[in-house]
């Protein structure tokens, strides 16, 4: 009798606990999530109305284009450039070089071009330019070849060297010797000069006629100068 009470309690707490459904043997319902309702939001790139930039094309003349152009331009008969003192420091027997400059050599850079053009305005091709000039100090190399060279005009006339700005000697204005031999055998001896050195005015052999054109670029200057001598 006992038995059968303790059992029948036991049955009746087990019901309350569970409830209804799991007294009915029945799974309770899944919770079920509600998608969201709105869409994620997907960063996308701004596009920019403007056109892209279109890049500056650079130039493809060059500086030989612009002095064909000049040396050509020319109205015959063109005037001679001067002559002028040989001076006391030519020596013979210069090395072909398109650079004077070397380890030893100190200053600001210099690339000198321009074309040997006749006084009929043609070019003089295979023409020898020799240079010769002072260091940055204002001193000759009078036992060796340093700041010493010659060049050769190409099929246009057009040549080029580099050497460096050319210091005050004694008594002179900063210049640059040099002899022009054309093929045929004419030498023209001159010296080139450069603009807005004051003692430009003090030098008795100046010549304004044979100043260079000189431009500033990032490692020194630029000049250009060209030479019309007699027709072969």
């Amino acid at each position: 009798m006992y038995r059968s009470i303790f059992l029948a309690a036991v049955m009746t707490l087990l019901i309350t606990a569970c409830g209804p459904s799991a007294a009915a043997g029945t799974p309770p319902t899944p919770t079920v999530v509600a998608p969201p309702t709105t869409a994620p939001q997907i960063s996308t790139p701004v596009q920019s109305s403007a056109a892209p930039a279109t890049p500056v094309p650079t130039s493809t003349a060059s500086a030989s284009t612009s002095n064909t152009a000049s040396a050509l331009a020319c109205t015959a008969p063109a005037q001679l450039t001067p002559a002028l003192t040989e001076g006391p420091y030519f020596k013979a027997g210069s090395p072909e070089r398109a650079s004077l400059i070397d380890s030893t050599v100190t200053g600001t850079k210099l690339v000198l071009t321009g074309y040997v053009v006749t006084t009929d305005c043609k070019p003089v091709a295979n023409a020898k330019i020799d240079f010769w000039q002072a260091d940055a100090q204002g001193n000759y190399d009078n036992q060796g070849y340093r700041l010493r060279g010659h060049v050769f005009s190409d099929a246009s006339g057009r040549y080029q060297v580099t050497t460096i700005v050319p210091g005050l000697y004694p008594g002179r204005t900063e210049h640059i010797h040099v002899k022009v031999q054309t093929p045929g055998g004419n030498v023209l001896t001159s010296q080139l000069f450069f603009p807005d050195v004051a003692s430009n005015q003090r030098d008795n052999i100046y010549n304004a006629r044979l100043l260079v054109n000189v431009q500033k670029a990032d490692d020194g200057y630029n000049a250009t100068y060209n030479f019309v001598v007699r027709p072969q």
